[in-house]
């Protein structure tokens, strides 16, 4: 049995058999991921539409609007570029971008939770701006 293990007996050619199996475990591990780079973005995009994410993004709604489409002047989120939106949360997280009440909601998102927002936002189509016209209510209820 001493013969068929005895280039793991010898310190050096274990450390190059040991170092030769874990290259060789990781190539083909990682070399069979390459081609699903598209399964990746896919798998992105379908973690930005998960239910945490979406309640998460509900909790932007009472600024920014449904779906990020913003009525009263705050920025509009929908379509937003995801990298425009992960340096600007980034930025409130830091305290490095001027907000009121930004910073607070930045700072209690992680990172893979604004990534993932960032991806939602990106995804949602743009609605024209439609200010509800103001009514006059009647003295009377005839």
């Amino acid at each position: 049995m001493k013969k068929y293990f005895s280039c793991f007996l010898d310190s050096s050619r274990f450390t190059y058999s040991l170092c030769f199996l874990v290259c060789f475990l990781t190539t083909s591990v990682g070399l069979s991921n390459i081609g699903n780079a598209a399964e990746v973005l896919v798998s992105l995009d379908s973690l930005s539409n998960t239910p945490h994410i979406r309640t998460l993004a509900a909790s932007c709604a009472a600024c920014h609007g449904s779906n990020g489409n913003a009525l009263n002047g705050n920025a509009v989120l929908a379509g937003m570029d995801g990298g425009q939106f992960t340096t600007a949360m980034l930025a409130f997280k830091e305290g490095s971008r001027p907000a009121t009440v930004m910073h607070r909601h930045a700072k209690g998102l992680n990172i893979d939770e604004i990534n993932l927002l960032a991806a939602y936002f990106s995804q949602q189509k743009p609605a024209p701006s439609q200010v509800p016209q103001t009514q006059t209510l009647k003295a009377s209820h005839e």
